[in-house]
């Protein structure tokens, strides 16, 4: 323990010492106070175990030295939290000047795909979350007259919460939004109908639910988005190409349409010859399009996830 850091300054209790702990790490992302209050609960509570004959204040005083004080686990997280974020992200895209490569540079990202890997993703997850904060809450309020309603609604809250820890992570891997690693700061030295109070009354709770709901129609959405825009995109470069080769032939319909024929099967177009080399410029051109939009709603996406299911206000 630092010299200058005397036993008066300590604090005498876990819950004062996990205080003192988020006043030090103000400022910081909300995900990371949650993992730091955890880690720092869950290793002192461990010392409390071990040395029953010890008050709260005495155990504090002496893991001090190894675990350190308030703010000095504080420095500590924010130190490793930039030296973990720094390995773990990806080489940023070289910089580009021109609007020409802005544009097209989109596709050195590797968030890009993640992105639009999670667009596609989130059709299944929002399923899955749907149906369970839909059933959860059905026989929570439905079992509500029965002595097992009570037990199974905290159960089912507790589910919703493990589940946004999953989700986090997925967030965090596919959108490059820090999310926490650790499950929420309960006060494990609490009560338990008291913890079971604060778990109800915890706005982040039912936040957690709202995100669930909210994400079978953004699943949807970023679904359709993803699989239309690149099928459209594709359709539009291998046509051309196809003909080109090929593959496809073009033959003149009645009233001036257009037919791409593959093999017996034919797929009317209003399209000439000549507009080819403009279907295909038009394709690639939407393909990145695309890529840029898959970008752009995984940012607000992760912001948003970030919003409802990590606790901010609590470190305010």
């Amino acid at each position: 323990m630092n010299a200058s850091l005397s036993s008066a300054a300590l604090p005498t209790s876990i819950p004062a010492y996990l205080d003192q702990l988020r006043m030090a790490l103000a400022g910081a992302d909300p995900a990371l106070v949650q993992d730091a209050l955890y880690d720092a609960e869950e290793y002192l509570r461990s010392e409390l175990a071990e040395n029953s004959g010890k008050s709260e204040a005495e155990v504090i005083a002496a893991v001090a030295s190894s675990y350190g004080a308030p703010e000095e686990v504080a420095d500590i997280y924010r130190d490793t939290e930039v030296k973990v974020q720094t390995a773990l992200r990806a080489p940023p895209p070289r910089p580009r000047n021109s609007a020409f490569g802005q544009f097209f540079g989109v596709a050195a990202d590797p968030r890009t795909y993640a992105s639009l890997f999670y667009m596609v993703l989130s059709l299944a997850t929002g399923i899955f979350y749907f149906t369970w904060a839909v059933t959860g809450i059905s026989l929570s309020a439905g079992l509500g007259v029965l002595i097992i309603g009570i037990p199974f609604a905290i159960l089912f809250l507790g589910s919703v919460r493990m589940l946004s820890l999953l989700e986090g992570r997925i967030v965090e891997v596919m959108l490059g939004e820090r999310m926490p690693r650790r499950p929420l700061y309960t006060g494990r030295g609490k009560p338990l109908m008291e913890r079971i109070k604060d778990m109800f009354l915890d706005p982040r709770t039912w936040s957690t639910v709202l995100y669930f709901l909210a994400m079978l129609p953004l699943g949807i959405l970023y679904f359709t988005l993803a699989v239309t825009l690149l099928s459209v995109s594709l359709a539009f470069i291998a046509a051309p190409v196809l003909v080109w080769l090929g593959i496809a032939e073009t033959s003149m319909s009645i009233d001036g349409w257009q037919f791409l024929r593959f093999g017996d099967n034919m797929v009317s177009t209003s399209l000439g010859w000549w507009s080819l080399p403009l279907l295909f410029v038009a394709g690639f051109v939407l393909l990145f399009a695309t890529l840029h939009l898959a970008r752009g709603i995984g940012r607000l996406h992760g912001l948003f996830a970030k919003h409802l299911l990590v606790k901010s206000a609590q470190y305010s």
